[in-house]
């Protein structure tokens, strides 16, 4: 029988190891694509070199965006609503890119992809779940 006061905790703890995770990724990824020389990035992502400077460097500002609002709005208590909001950005972000990286030929690539989509997926359910109140 499951323990209905642990319930909660456990999920909790779950959301916020996940919000931790998918946050550091997106900040990492977001400041390699916007700090690296090309050069560089093109060695470990290849599609890099073969887009325009400024797509590289939108695709580093949505990464810094997701990750920063992945995790602030809960950790700070403000706007709380807004975690699931960008969860649900980034399931559509990594949907998005994973339909560019198979229209070039990488389907093998989006691996990363799904896995920050479903992580995304559940910090969405279940921050809704923890905090269903929208804005007025």
């Amino acid at each position: 029988m499951i323990d209905e006061e642990k319930s909660p905790n456990t999920l909790s703890i779950a959301l916020w190891v996940t919000q931790g995770l998918l946050s550091v990724s997106f900040l990492c990824g977001a400041a390699m694509k916007l700090f690296q020389p090309v050069e560089q990035l093109s060695a470990m992502w290849p599609w890099t070199a073969e887009v325009p400077p400024a797509f590289l460097a939108f695709t580093g500002v949505v990464d810094l965006l997701g990750g920063v609002g992945i995790i602030l709005p809960s950790l700070l208590r403000i706007k709380p609503w807004l975690t699931p909001v960008v969860a649900v950005a980034i399931v559509v972000q990594m949907v998005g890119a994973s339909a560019f990286h198979v229209a070039r030929g990488e389907a093998s690539d989006i691996g990363a992809n799904i896995v920050f989509a479903l992580m995304a997926l559940f910090i969405g359910w279940g921050r809704w779940k923890k905090a269903p109140v929208l804005p007025r």
